[in-house]
Parts: structure tokens; C-alpha cells; sequence
């Protein structure tokens, strides 16, 4: 069969074997009380498997395995060259499954089969490798003491670390925490959401095959409620590593002050600003970013540009190149090679996307283009508001779906101010030829990422997090690495 074709991957949909059981201390395992929950396929509307339902009971057996593996010194006290093999090893054999990971990531999510294949498991694998590669290029230090004293300051593995991940990027977002956290030498426990466990229990079982002991890497699917909480609360577990929506955030916080004070890093909403201006260096590029940017992934995407601050001298030209780039992004089968714009998550949140479109057009903002033509119930397609007031909700909440505001503006002071007035600060873009103007702007903006003539460019050498209620943390970088370790002073008196 050829591997750009639909027939091809419908083949291979229909042959596939996902994973269902728990990953626990080196095997996979049903669930304690054998409950078990359906996941579904976003674009048929169908189940794709049961899948074991963990919760507080499973969620103590996978934090006395971490635990006892971490005390063990197994992993943690192994060279960091053997831990590189290892992390290498993974990487390896995730790139031998290349297909099935992104097979797998597309049915659980509908997110189309070109994006997983180009993206997802590319951005997880490179992951892996990079911090398989820093491991041993993270040094300690020597203080500058009196001659009577030798002060070390080193960096120490935390224990057992929780990472909870969203359903938009599974197992790109689970690797950019998985990777520093077990580089570092951590214990981890994976806690994939409900609706899309699959490539989170494949890759449990690819880190064995790679040589990492049992124990250091647990997957717990299952609900936040039973699963999700049992491990925020959990007074064995050291550090909770989330991305996700701010509300489910702000719980995590509570459950730590209430539990054990265990460090809790976010990565949380977003309503990022992507400004243009009047000097922009060419808008029919910057009108293909501007979709890009909060198209791709069906908008699902927590650094999305989904508010648009466009010079007045402009904004009518630029919205008419903006609507053409629109069409690229129109919905098709996931499976489909050709297809850009999948399906939303479920048919649920496709509904809520809805409503913020039927409000919107409710409080008389211009809907310039209306994405839901789509029939299938968990599709919508790229929709435009324009002239939408900073202070309706369309501008202030996050949609997470396929929807822009666009908001015009007269100078850089209106933009800035337009820009800063959000409880969010993920990302932000600026569009100028001045390189005055782009550094003055990129300063003043209160967000943890700006691109400057682009929208969220970058790579694994790069911090990603955010500013206010965005979240706190980096992740991918060496300061990912931060998260995951513990410094330690060691002070030596010197005899004379």
C-alpha cells in the first residue's frame, strides 16, 4: 500500500493493537478494581478500546514502585552515561514505531495523520534525544568562599515526579516532561488524560524494551477526579508537572498546600496576542502565519495567536488575505494525508466552540467567517470575528478551538495596552520592519514567548511556559532541568 494514501492508513486503522492496561512497576496490569472506560475516536464517533480505569489504589502501587526504585539508586544513582543509552535507546525505538505512535495519536485525537507524522512524534522523539544529550553537560558548582572552606553546590535528582498531560499533543507534551524529569535521574508516574491514553501506555513499554528499570516509569490512565487528584494529593509524590487548562491548575496548587507542599509546575491557558503592524515586512506572510497559528491543531493549541491586533491602515487588506489562507485550513479525514484540519477532541467541546460562535454573533461582533458548515459533530473550521470589543469574551476567554478576534488598533501604545490586558501570558508576536520598534514591543510584553515576524517558531534549545495565570515552570531547555532537581550545599571546613 502506499504510505500517502488514505486506504493506506485506514488499513492500518483497522489492523492496529492499542495497549489498554495500566503500566505499573515494569508490566502492564489491569486496573485494582478491574473498572475499565471507553475511548473514543473523535472523527467516527466510535469506540476505539476500553481502556483500564485507574484510580487511588493504582495510583499507590505506582508511587511505591517509584519510591522504592528511586531509594534504590537504580536510575537515579546510575552514571548519567547509562542513562544517556538508555534515553538514546528510547529514542531509537520510538522512531522505529514512528508509524503506529502516529497512528495511535491521530485516533485518539483527530488530529490529522500529516501533523502526527511531521510533528507529534518527530517533537517527542527530539525531545528524548536532546535530553538524552544534556545529561551529562549539566555541571554543579564550586561557591567563593574563604580559603578555610570548599562550598559545593550540586544538582540532585527530587524522587518521584507526577506528570500530568493534556489531550492536544499526548505524547509530544507527556516526552517535554518525561525526558528532563528522567535525565535528571527521577522516578515518574504518567498520568495521560482520559481521552487520549494510547500513546502514553506504548511508550511505557518501548522505555522497558530500552533498559529503564522497572518502576521508573509508570502510566496511570484514568480520570483527574479519581486518578489525577489521588496523585496531586499524594503525600510520596514530590513534584506535580501539569499542562492543561488554568482552572484544573489552580486545584493543583490547593491539593499541594493541602497535602505535603510538593512543587507544583504549570503550563496553563493562554489567549495570546499576534500583533501587525502597519510596517509589517509582508503581510501575505504574515496572513499565512496568522492562520497557521491559530488553525493548526484545529486551534487546540494552549500558545495559539487567537487574538489579532491589526493596524487601522491595514486591517481591511489584511483580513481579506487572512480569509483566503483560511480556506487552506478546511476540515477533511483525519486519516486522509491531504488533510490539514482535523476534528475537534469530542463532540462535547466541539459544542462549547459552537456556543462561544453563536454568543459572539449574539453581542454583535461581525463573524467575517463562520467555520461551522462542517456537518460532522465534532468538526468546526476556521472562523473570523473582526472589530470584536477587547472586553467581549470572545477576546478575554479561552476558546481552544478554531476561533480569531480581531481587534484593530491606531499606534504601538493602543497595541501594547490591547496586547498586556489578559490574565494570560503564554505567547505574543509582533509584525514590523523596524528593529527598533521589535525590540521595544518584544520588552514590554508580558508573555513567556515572543516571536518577532513569526508565530511560534522555535525548538528543544528554548524555554516554553508562560507569565500571570499561564502557569509557572519552563519546559524543553536546560532550565527544564530546573523542575526536576534540587540544589544542595555542601560546605567543607578546611583544617589548616
Amino acid at each position: 500500500m502506499d504510505y500517502h494514501a488514505l486506504e493506506y492508513w485506514k488499513e492500518s486503522a483497522r489492523t492496529v493493537q492499542p495497549e489498554t492496561r495500566l503500566f505499573i512497576n515494569g508490566e502492564y496490569r489491569n486496573a485494582v478494581s478491574g473498572a475499565t472506560f471507553a475511548v473514543e475516536n473523535p472523527a467516527t464517533q466510535q469506540t476505539l478500546v476500553q481502556v483500564a480505569r485507574g484510580d487511588w489504589q493504582d495510583v499507590g502501587l505506582a508511587v511505591k514502585a517509584a519510591r522504592e526504585v528511586f531509594e534504590r539508586g537504580d536510575w537515579a544513582q546510575s552514571s548519567p552515561q547509562r542513562r544517556q543509552a538508555v534515553l538514546n535507546r528510547l529514542a531509537d525505538l520510538m522512531e522505529q514505531h514512528h508509524e503506529e505512535l502516529a497512528l495511535l495519536e491521530t485516533l485518539d485525537t483527530g488530529k490529522p495523520i500529516r501533523h502526527s507524522l511531521r510533528d507529534d512524534i518527530p517533537g517527542a522523539i527530539k525531545a528524548v534525544r536532546w535530553y538524552a544529550g544534556a545529561i551529562d553537560k549539566v555541571y554543579g558548582e564550586i561557591a567563593p568562599t574563604s580559603s578555610d572552606a570548599l562550598a559545593l553546590i550540586a544538582r540532585e535528582p527530587l524522587g518521584v515526579i507526577a506528570a500530568v498531560v493534556p489531550w492536544n499533543f499526548p505524547l509530544m507534551l507527556a516526552c517535554w516532561k518525561l525526558a528532563p524529569a528522567l535525565a535528571a535521574g527521577n522516578s515518574v508516574i504518567l498520568k495521560p488524560s482520559e481521552k487520549s491514553p494510547l500513546t502514553a501506555l506504548k511508550i511505557a513499554g518501548l522505555a522497558k524494551q530500552a533498559g529503564l528499570p522497572d518502576g521508573v516509569l509508570n502510566v496511570i490512565c484514568g480520570f483527574g477526579d479519581e486518578a489525577g487528584q489521588a496523585l496531586s494529593r499524594h503525600a510520596d509524590v514530590d513534584v506535580m508537572t501539569f499542562t492543561g487548562s488554568t482552572r484544573t491548575a489552580k486545584q493543583l496548587l490547593k491539593d499541594a498546600g493541602e497535602s505535603n507542599m510538593k512543587r507544583v509546575w504549570l503550563e496553563a491557558g493562554g489567549k495570546s496576542a499576534n500583533i501587525i503592524f502597519a510596517d509589517c515586512p509582508d503581510l501575505q506572510k504574515a496572513a499565512a502565519a496568522t492562520a497557521a497559528g491559530v488553525f493548526y491543531n484545529q486551534g487546540q493549541v494552549c500558545i495559539a495567536g487567537t487574538r489579532l491586533l491589526v493596524e487601522e491602515s491595514i486591517a481591511d487588506e489584511f483580513v481579506t488575505l487572512l480569509k483566503a489562507e483560511a480556506q487552506k485550513w478546511q476540515p477533511g479525514n483525519p486519516l486522509d494525508p491531504d488533510t490539514t484540519h482535523g476534528t475537534l477532541i469530542d463532540a462535547t467541546h466541539a459544542d462549547n466552540v459552537q456556543g462561544f460562535i453563536r454568543d459572539g454573533e449574539v453581542r454583535g461582533n461581525v463573524l467575517a467567517l463562520d467555520g461551522r458548515t462542517n456537518q460532522h459533530p465534532a468538526s468546526v473550521g476556521p472562523t473570523i470575528f473582526t472589530d470584536v470589543n477587547p472586553q467581549d469574551r470572545l477576546s478575554r476567554e479561552e476558546i481552544f478551538g478554531p476561533v480569531l478576534v480581531v481587534t484593530r488598533f491606531s499606534d504601538e501604545s493602543e497595541a501594547l495596552a490591547l496586547a498586556n490586558d489578559s490574565e494570560y501570558g503564554l505567547g505574543a508576536a509582533v509584525w514590523t520592519d523596524n528593529l527598533s520598534r521589535a525590540h521595544r514591543v518584544s520588552r514590554r510584553l508580558k508573555a513567556g514567548s515572543v516571536f518577532v515576524n513569526n508565530y511560534n517558531n522555535g525548538d528543544m534549545t528554548v524555554p516554553f511556559g508562560g507569565f500571570k495565570q499561564s502557569g509557572n515552570g519552563r519546559d524543553k531547555s536546560l532550565h527544564a532541568l530546573e523542575k526536576f532537581t534540587e540544589l544542595k550545599t555542601i560546605w567543607i571546613a578546611l583544617e589548616s
